[in-house]
């Protein structure tokens, strides 16, 4: 059995899957109050079940909030040190082209990163499985534009799909379904599947760019 967890953006999910079967799973979208909602919501997935019968703890270790991304991080080693646990570190940009498993498109994940840039990675999602096309970068919609100008048939998914997809203006770009757009629990067990695990000691939160106050600090000290 697998515990995946992500509370990486406004969204939160926790998901309890044995190989390919979902044995529980739970899904918010109320915002960033993560620190008061995730720890219920995995008790009450894992309820029935004991934590010492997991063979792994997935977690979204980022991009995304970097408040969100701390929680998940650390709610996963928690849980994980008690009975060594290991946990698989899996990218929130890599679990929203999951949700797409079994579709022929190019999946364009984005995560709102302000003033018209995104965390951003894409992927080539057919029978076949879930390719990676590109790094997780931050990249600006100019230059995202250019990129996706190659493909045919791009999803553009992520809590910065809609914000991306009404300012890119390409014609083989459609916006993901509603019910597919966010990450979650189950698709970060699904991407979770053939990941190297670790031990807890060694899972760390993966930041794209510093925090807005580390940036501003850097600029106070540039100025003085």
């Amino acid at each position: 059995m697998i515990l995946s967890i992500d509370s990486s953006a406004v969204t939160a999910s926790a998901a309890l899957t044995d190989g390919g079967s979902i044995i529980k799973n739970e899904f918010m979208n109320t915002g960033l109050t993560h620190s008061e909602t995730l720890l219920p919501m995995i008790k009450r997935v894992m309820s029935g079940y004991d934590y010492k019968d997991l063979e792994a703890i997935a977690i979204t270790a980022g991009p995304g909030s970097f408040t969100g991304v701390r929680i998940g991080v650390a709610t996963a080693k928690g849980l994980a040190f008690r009975y060594n646990t290991p946990c698989v570190s899996i990218s929130t940009l890599e679990a929203i082209a999951y949700n797409f498993s079994g579709e022929n498109c190019i999946v364009c994940a984005v995560m709102d990163a302000r003033r018209m840039q995104f965390y951003n990675a894409l992927f080539e999602v057919n029978e076949s499985g879930v390719t990676r096309l590109t790094p997780d970068r931050a990249i600006s919609l100019d230059d995202l534009r250019e990129e996706l100008k190659a493909f045919e048939n791009v999803v553009i998914a992520g809590d910065g799909a809609k914000l991306c997809f009404d300012n890119i203006s390409l014609e083989n770009c459609r916006l993901a379904e509603e019910d597919k757009r966010y990450q979650n629990a189950v698709s970060v067990s699904e991407a979770a599947e053939n990941k190297k695990r670790i031990p807890a000691k060694e899972l760390m939160p993966v930041y794209l760019r510093p925090s807005q106050a580390e940036r501003e600090l850097k600029l106070k000290l540039k100025e003085k």
